[in-house]
């Protein structure tokens, strides 16, 4: 797997954004286990949860692993009333990407709007999917938020 370049690697590289690849392995899908298996603290691992709108454009929220996605804070910053997290067939049907390595560096073609919990502003660097299951991206948050521009909230429950 080190010496395939995806593109969530290739978005990075024309942004001249320094990264490091972690690999695991590929039957972990859950980010708090993940963290454990590569020997960093949950906080610093972020998961795309894909959310469904009820429109025809979905939205991804980044959220660290040790918390829960708060719909309601979500919406309310989204400007929608009501939102639902997307079931993982839904996910992986819209994403084009299997749950447990959906990256919204894989999906920047696509112009989902990203929210971001505004926790990643305060950490030195973050984890988060590659893009496939097995492997992760490390990269500073400041140069994440530059090429994704998402929306920093408080999105997840504390």
């Amino acid at each position: 797997m080190a010496n395939k370049k995806l593109n969530s690697m290739r978005v990075l590289e024309q942004h001249n954004v320094p990264y490091d690849p972690i690999e695991f392995d590929n039957t972990i899908h859950d980010a708090e286990l993940l963290a454990q298996a590569v020997g960093v603290a949950p906080h610093i691992v972020f998961k795309t949860l894909v959310v469904d709108t009820g429109d025809k454009k979905p939205l991804l929220a980044l959220v660290p692993a040790n918390l829960h996605l708060n719909l309601k804070a979500l919406a309310k910053v989204a400007g929608y009333k009501k939102l639902h997290m997307a079931k993982h067939a839904d996910a992986e049907k819209w994403t084009g990407l299997q749950t447990g390595g959906i990256s919204p560096l894989m999906l920047i073609q696509k112009q989902w709007p990203v929210f971001l919990d505004d926790s990643a502003k305060e950490l030195p660097h973050m984890l988060l999917s590659a893009g496939q299951r097995g492997l992760n991206l490390k990269v500073v948050p400041a140069d994440l938020i530059g090429i994704l521009n998402p929306t920093l909230a408080a999105i997840a429950d504390r």
